[in-house]
């Protein structure tokens, strides 16, 4: 059988070939975990002064290449080159915080429950931890899954999605960790599979339909998974909103990095009397969005879903209030668009479709907002625009999501604290700060008692 061979693309210069490599196939795959295993015992046993040191050494390697990585993140995945570089920031500063995390406690000493002997709980690493990272974050992503799982002594072996290929291949280049320590291997659906077959902890972020998938194999064989998966993400604005600051928000939720990212908006309530000011204001901002903000979409493909959906929903009814259309110019670039009067079994208002598309709803008081908010099958992040500190924390209280954000847009991420979705949004235990570390360990129970015996 012929090599597959993996190809990224520019997407805002689709001619422009970034790397291309072949797929390595699903026995390869086994044999870098596997390598991966024998070189854990190593990197666990070098203790915490040495994990801690190299991944120091990592977040001063990307930041002293700061500009190269920024640049290739712009080439391979579109982003915009002010997001890319704050990537790279966030990278390093991610790998800087996990760090300091070898020589955190690994456990607790207890009174036994009855006469002499110790007492303990210690946390352990699992082995390989097999990671599968999307596009959109080609830097963060992988980092935010590989630092904690090598901080607490665990080996990496990640596969990044095709279209961020060469991003993964350079950062583990400027990883510099001992040989089989942290494995990248490019690859498709043969290699996802074949790593959720081996390696003995699994996080995933990526669709919805793949990340089931991901889970159904882990948990039949038994090995602890973690999965980020769709996010059907809104943002509330009651009438005694700041209009204007609210809009431009939600403008930079839908069609920053045009709207290709988990946290991103795609439906915007109005409260009541905010509707008429905030849809003329939300029209203002996107119609305002350049290419310093949005840029292209990750292919053609992602394109003419976004527009086949746009189309579709005008043909039910709907009425687009701003952008619809396709540039004319080379690259895979849709215009940030707003829509109206969608109806609402219409996917543009049931799924997530990893665009710079929003559709606007109107309630006409805070339950019916909470309620339209909380009617999706999953989601990671909700924006509530009020000045009433009272409605922002009665909201958030009763909103579904992972994240609430308040009068700040629904596209954010604080890396220390916990991550992660309600309902389909998100699988197993949360990601990054505390619960990453905790998640990629498993805790044991050891009793010790006098005179050397143990139990």
């Amino acid at each position: 059988m012929p090599a597959v061979t993996i190809t990224s693309y520019n997407p805002a210069d689709p001619d422009d070939l970034v790397v291309a490599v072949e797929e390595p196939g699903a026995e390869a795959v086994r044999a870098a975990v596997g390598r991966a295993r024998a070189a854990q015992g190593d990197w666990l046993a070098a203790g915490a002064g040495a994990r801690s040191a190299a991944l120091g050494r990592i977040a001063d390697a990307v930041e002293a290449h700061a500009h190269e990585l920024a640049a290739l993140i712009v080439r391979e995945v579109g982003k915009p080159s002010a997001e890319a570089l704050g990537e790279v920031a966030r990278t390093a500063a991610i790998w800087r915080y996990y760090a300091q995390a070898p020589y955190a406690p690994s456990g607790a000493v207890h009174e036994t429950a009855a006469g002499p002997g110790l007492l303990l709980t210690r946390r352990r690493p699992y082995g390989v931890a097999g990671l599968i990272a999307p596009w959109n974050f080609p830097l963060a992503i992988p980092t935010w899954k590989a630092a904690p799982a090598l901080a607490v002594g665990n080996a990496v072996v990640l596969k990044p999605a095709p279209e961020a290929t060469a991003c993964a291949l350079r950062l583990a280049e400027l990883a510099g960790l001992p040989e089989d320590v942290f494995t990248v291997l490019p690859g498709g659906a043969e290699e996802g599979a074949a790593l959720v077959e081996s390696v003995d902890v699994v996080s995933f972020t990526g669709s919805t339909g793949v990340g089931r998938a991901v889970v159904r194999a882990a948990t039949e064989r038994g090995v602890p998974v973690q999965a980020e998966l769709g996010g059907l993400n809104a943002a509330l604005v009651l009438p005694d909103a700041d209009i204007a600051q609210a809009a431009g928000h939600i403008a930079a939720a839908i069609a920053g990095y045009a709207g290709q990212k988990c946290t991103a908006t795609s439906r915007v309530i109005a409260v009541g009397a905010a509707y008429e000011p905030l849809r003329e204001a939300l029209v203002k901002a996107l119609a305002a969005v350049d290419d310093a903000v949005c840029g292209p979409v990750i292919n053609a493909a992602a394109r003419e879903r976004l527009t086949g959906a746009v189309s579709s929903a005008v043909g039910a009814g709907a009425v687009v209030l701003a952008g619809g259309r396709v540039p004319e110019r080379a690259g895979w670039y849709v215009e940030p668009t707003l829509l109206a009067e969608v109806p609402a079994e219409h996917p543009l208002a049931r799924e997530e479709f990893f665009g710079p598309i929003a559709v606007l709803h109107a309630a006409a008081d805070l339950d019916e907002a909470v309620a339209l908010a909380n009617d999706t099958p999953h989601s990671l992040s909700t924006s509530v625009h009020t000045r009433s500190l009272d409605v922002a924390l009665a909201a958030a209280d009763r909103l579904d999501a992972g994240m609430i954000r308040v009068n700040a847009p629904s596209s954010g991420v604080d890396f220390h604290l916990p991550f992660g979705g309600a309902k389909g949004a998100s699988h197993g235990e949360r990601e990054q700060g505390q619960a990453a570390l905790d998640f990629y360990t498993v805790s044991r129970t050891v009793s010790v008692l006098p005179g050397g015996g143990a139990l």
